[in-house]
């Protein structure tokens, strides 16, 4: 349990457009930041940060919260958790109580999986630098491929002895679940019920998420035997997903961002090479088809994208459907080939740090062209494989979102294919035409699936959500809010953003003072509205008024969610709209806050008066005593005479 004042130092020291610039590559706009959102795929930036009030907000699916919230939702965290991770960001010491290894055990079951595979981690490197196997074999191999220590340390190498029970036996010896150790894949079970090590006698590549914690593992053996696999990974689980995952990239990003490109490579060597050269904006598909879980990563920092490869022809061409989805993706991809015989690995190590980058800066080509100049010298002069080539070439270009680059690119490959622009540009449409028709039937298809039928309340909820907090939030923000609820959120907006501000027709004092004192006879018809009222409420009575980060952080995720709903905007206004020339002002809102208040006041008054005049109304269709029909008789014009005058105030507030 972490102390609450511990908590304290880690909240104000957390800046969000820190730790949401780890993760997602930052611009300004007018008072806010915005980027590409890392909780849904897309393409036209809708995630905005707001720095004043340390809350992020995509207007496209809707993700929002403060710098905990970020951290928790991205890497799927519990809430210690990512406290944790922000007070090593921030170098911050967490006064907890040791956890004993039963205790680690019965935790959560992902946390428990991530703890086992960080302490194997160490555990590798203990091997690897402190023991003669480690230090003969393991460190022995990465200094003969002349890795300095200072790049070992980094990427945390390391070495797992020979042993069949090496890990194994530490691990159950330090209390850990044998479940949890198989299910990371860090042993294996054989059929007759004995366990042994997956990695032994291999050198260790740990696999890190975005922050820096150990996912899996690759490891590479030092035997000449083919027989012995060269690679061993860990195996798909809870808390590693191969093609969810980029080698390097935790290393990487920030160089990423900085240099706007991101190298990509084949293997674990390619990465610490580059690195050891001092390119640090590299990543690795450890082997793999690059998938689309991939290319969303790397979009999350930069649109350009390099990527090198050996001399292999065969694995060039099988690899140029993985370039064609990073164009799919809006992404700009570059081809560099390094010479016969030749890697990122073994160029870096041959040639050296100012060579190597001089190299990539000269030989880069653009993969549209690539593709054209690698299609073109395998089809030679046969007529049948050219057209082929163009059809192909074409092809990838139509995966451009951009219109105006692909017109670029069809320009170029005219001069380059030996055809009229014209004709490529024909064939350009076709395709576009064809694939919009195949999207257009997708989506009728999807349509008249539920055609006279009510499709299940779940079919769309995310499977690892609550069942309750998803019925919950479908209530509060996917229907359309009425007309009472939306008025009941403007008081709400207004407490949250100017709450502590004085009302100077008020004799100062706090409009969140002046405007529950108007809602003391008005009960709010939205549960989540009410909570925060409520909370106001308990704050004043002791003379307080509550910070809005308490609602931000709020443990009721409703309360959170409006809460960062009604801070965050995703308009602002200009500094060059208020043009002197022009005599244009645009009025703040801060300048006309009396209007703001009085007038949701007035309002939400007004609705409740019209709803006591209807109720009113259906009584006296149903009433026959005639004194009684008096009595709501005088009521009913008192309620008229209240809805003129509060009408009359509503077309009449100005402030002076």
């Amino acid at each position: 349990m972490i102390k609450q004042e511990t908590v304290g130092k880690i909240l104000d020291a957390a800046r969000i457009e820190e730790v949401v610039g780890d993760f997602v590559d930052l611009k300004k706009r007018g008072t806010s930041m915005i980027g590409l959102c890392p909780f849904h795929n897309e393409k036209t930036p809708s995630f905005h940060v707001s720095v004043s009030k340390g809350i992020y907000k995509c207007f496209g699916c809707g993700a929002g919260g403060d710098a905990v919230r970020f951290v928790m939702d991205l890497e799927k965290y519990s809430y210690p958790e990512a406290l944790r991770y922000l007070a090593q960001k921030y170098n911050i010491e967490v006064e907890e109580e040791e956890q004993s290894p039963e205790q680690v055990a019965a935790s959560d079951h992902r946390e428990s999986l991530l703890i086992v595979t960080n302490w194997a981690a160490k555990f590798f490197r203990d091997h690897l630098w402190n023991t003669e196997d480690g230090k003969a074999i393991g460190l022995s191999y990465f200094r003969e491929r002349g890795y300095r220590d200072d790049i070992l340390r980094k990427f945390e190498l390391g070495y797992s002895p020979e042993a069949w029970e090496a890990l194994y036996g530490a691990a159950v010896k330090e209390g850990f679940s044998e479940a949890f150790l198989e299910e990371t894949g860090l042993i294996v079970s054989r059929e007759d019920g004995k366990r042994y090590d997956r990695f032994r006698g291999r050198v260790l590549f740990p696999i890190h998420n975005l922050t820096g914690r150990v996912l899996g593992f690759g490891g590479r053996t030092l035997k000449t035997d083919k027989k012995v696999p060269k690679y061993v990974n860990s195996p798909e689980s809870l808390i590693y997903h191969k093609s969810d995952v980029l080698y390097g990239l935790f290393f990487a990003k920030k160089a990423i961002t900085e240099q706007d490109n991101c190298f990509l490579v084949e293997g674990y060597a390619d990465v610490l090479s580059m690195h050891q050269v001092g390119v640090e904006n590299v990543v690795a598909s450890s082997g793999t088809s690059l998938t689309s879980g991939q290319i969303r990563l790397i979009s999350r920092y930069t649109k350009n994208v390099t990527i090198l490869y050996d001399g292999d022809a065969a694995g060039i061409k099988a690899s140029l459907r993985g370039m064609d989805m990073l164009l799919e993706e809006g992404l700009n991809v570059k081809v560099l080939l390094f010479p016969d015989g030749d890697d990122p690995d073994s160029f870096a190590m041959k040639h050296g740090a100012s060579y190597f980058k001089q190299y990539i800066a000269e030989n880069s080509k653009d993969f549209i062209f690539y593709k054209t100049d690698i299609l073109l010298s395998d089809a030679g002069q046969d007529p049948v494989k050219r057209a082929a080539v163009i059809h192909d070439v074409v092809e990838s270009i139509s995966l451009i979102p951009d219109d105006i680059k692909a017109s670029v690119f069809i320009r170029e490959c005219s001069r380059l294919l030996d055809i009229e622009e014209r004709l490529l540009l024909a064939e350009l449409n076709k395709l576009k035409m064809r694939a919009a028709r195949k999207q257009q039937k997708s989506t009728e298809q999807s349509s008249s699936a539920f055609d006279g039928n009510e499709p299940p309340a779940d079919l769309f909820r995310d499977p690892t959500e609550d069942p309750a907090s998803t019925e919950a939030a479908t209530e509060d923000s996917s229907a359309i809010p009425s007309a009472a609820i939306l008025q009941e959120r403007e008081i709400i907006r207004l407490l949250l953003n100017y709450g502590e501000v004085p009302a100077k027709w008020e004799q100062d004092y706090p409009i969140a003072f002046v405007l529950l004192a108007g809602l003391q006879d008005i009960s709010f018809t939205d549960p989540v509205s009410q909570k925060i009222v409520e909370a106001y409420l308990e704050f004043m009575a002791n003379d307080e008024l509550p910070d809005v980060r308490y609602f931000i952080a709020h443990p009721d995720r409703a309360v959170a969610d409006l809460a960062i709903s009604l801070l965050a905007s995703p308009y602002h206004l200009s500094p060059n709209w208020n043009d002197e020339k022009r005599k244009i002002y645009v009025p703040l809102e801060t300048e006309k806050l009396k209007n703001a208040v009085l007038g949701a006041l007035y309002r939400i008054k007004r609705r409740k008066v019209e709803e006591h005049m209807q109720q009113v109304r259906e009584e006296l269709k149903v009433e026959t005593d005639s004194g009684n029909i008096e009595i709501l008789m005088n009521k009913y014009q008192k309620l008229k005479v209240m809805e003129r005058e509060l009408t009359g105030y509503l077309g009449t507030v100005i402030v002076k």
